[in-house]
């Protein structure tokens, strides 16, 4: 926790759940014709995650910023004043940025549905060194993590069973802690601390 701190990590990330409707989320945005064609195209559900992440944003940077897509779906600010991430799941949504470099962020809800896709994420290794107390929390952070590294890496192809590690650890309820991740899909082969928070409705990990 006390790494977590001096890296001033809380301060540049916030969850919460929506609980308004679009149209009043909508309300509490000022530029309202950037939205409105595109959220002709979408379902109740999508629009209120849609604008609940960029009031999200809003009220954590202290105005509205437009945000665009890279070609691999990652959002950004226009204006490039802060790397962003972005992530939501049933009725809630994780925002973070960082002023100086990349950020990353994936939020689940708990449900056991994760083990019928272990197959596709879990190595051997990280299999052997599942949880006994916490299987299904632990195998949403393998699987939490590795969507947070994805979205970093930005790389196609990435074989999250095979070139994305998870290094053993057993996982902390209701508090922050962190665990190392690496990578062997690029030349560089890095490493990351990630930070991850279980609570009684969700996983989510972040690195930036």
């Amino acid at each position: 926790m006390a790494k977590i701190q001096q890296n001033n990590f809380l301060n540049r990330l916030k969850v919460a759940p929506i609980t308004e409707t679009s149209d009043e989320l909508l309300a509490l945005l000022e530029h309202k014709e950037r939205y409105i064609s595109v959220l002709r195209k979408m379902s109740e559900h999508r629009k209120r995650e849609w604008l609940f992440a960029r009031v999200l944003l809003k009220r954590s940077l202290g105005e509205e910023k437009e945000i665009g897509y890279t070609g691999f779906g990652k959002p950004y600010l226009t204006d490039k004043s802060y790397h962003i991430s972005i992530s939501h799941t049933k009725n809630f949504v994780a925002v973070a940025w960082n002023k100086k470099k990349e950020v990353a962020i994936d939020i689940e809800r708990i449900s056991s549905r994760v083990k019928n896709i272990r197959t596709r994420f879990m190595s051997e290794l990280e299999e052997n060194n599942l949880s006994k107390e916490n299987p299904v929390i632990h195998l949403l952070l393998h699987w939490s993590a590795k969507e947070t590294l994805f979205k970093l890496l930005r790389e196609n192809d990435i074989e999250f069973k095979t070139q994305l590690h998870i290094l053993p650890f057993e996982p902390v309820i209701n508090e922050w802690s962190d665990f190392t991740a690496y990578e062997t899909r690029t030349e560089k082969r890095q490493s990351y601390t990630v930070y991850y928070i279980v609570t009684k409705d969700y996983v989510l990990t972040a690195i930036g």
